[in-house]
Parts: structure tokens; sequence; C-alpha cells
């Protein structure tokens, strides 16, 4: 099994919610199990101003799917969800992103590993760092990538 890491974000609706049934059905694809999650927190939106704040997490999976296949079940956990896509950056009720897979960097149409912008968000490092403080993203570990990180805003959900 290959260890990776996958990145959850909700702020449309029941939040919480959105996040444990997205874990709920993450462990109900085949061939792969949830390790450990991040404690969620509260974030301000990327992109559009005039959206509610953000809860997110980072999941660390054990699975035997490549990427491609595990994007495919992700897509369809985030419809069962309501995901709907409007707008890029837009509110969502999922946002269910493939962060890092172990000895894989990929780039295709429409997936790259590793995450191309997670070293430069702050939501992502700051659940992910909880997981794996030490793990080399572009060289660097991702303690260095979040110390450089503008954590402003970032709330632990209680």
């Amino acid at each position: 099994m290959i260890r990776g890491y996958l990145g959850l974000g909700s702020n449309l609706g029941d939040k919480r919610g959105h996040l444990s049934a997205t874990l709920a059905a993450l462990g109900g694809v085949p061939g792969t199990e949830v390790r450990r999650v991040a404690r969620s927190y509260r974030t301000a939106p990327l992109g559009p101003a005039n959206q509610d704040w953000y809860l997110n997490t980072v999941a660390e999976i054990a699975t035997r799917l490549t990427p491609q296949e595990l994007l495919t079940h992700s897509q369809r956990i985030e419809e069962s969800l309501g995901r709907v896509r409007r707008e890029r950056w837009g509110p969502r009720t999922i946002d269910l992103d493939l962060l890092w897979f172990e000895g894989l960097t990929l780039r295709t149409e429409n997936l790259t590993l590793p995450h191309p912008g997670a070293h430069q968000r702050s939501f992502v490092l700051v659940p992910w760092c909880e997981l794996a403080p030490g793990l080399q993203l572009h060289g660097e570990t991702l303690e260095h990538w979040r110390a450089l990180a503008d954590s402003l805003g970032i709330e632990e959900d209680v």
C-alpha cells in the first residue's frame, strides 16, 4: 500500500458533517484506508471574499489505487455530497484534494502531484504538519513551509 495525504475543506451547509461523511466514504473505497486525521481548522476563504469561512483538515491514507483511480473516487464522493463546480475557488460542500503520494511525482491534464500550491497554503500546512511535520515537499520539510506561510485567520475548530 502507498501512503498519501488528502486535503479536505467545506464552507457550505453542515461543514463538520461534510468532512465526516467524506472521511467515511474514503474508508469505503476499495483498497484504501484512512489512517489518521488532523484536527479541523476554521479558515478564511481563498478566492471570492463573499463566501463563508472554511473548515479544513488533512487525512493520511494508505491505498492500493493509482492516483488517477483515487481522484475518480474522490470526485464521486464530492458529487455525492452535493459538490457543484461553478467557479474556481467558489463555495463548496466539500473539496477533496490529493496532496501527496509517497514516491510519486505526476503531472497530467487533471492531476498534479505533489499538489502544486500545497506548500503555500497555511490552511493545508497547519493540519498537515500535525501528521507529518518532517515530510519533504519540494526539497524542504512541511514545517519549513508552514513557518513561511501566513497563518493569520486560521483557528482550531472546537
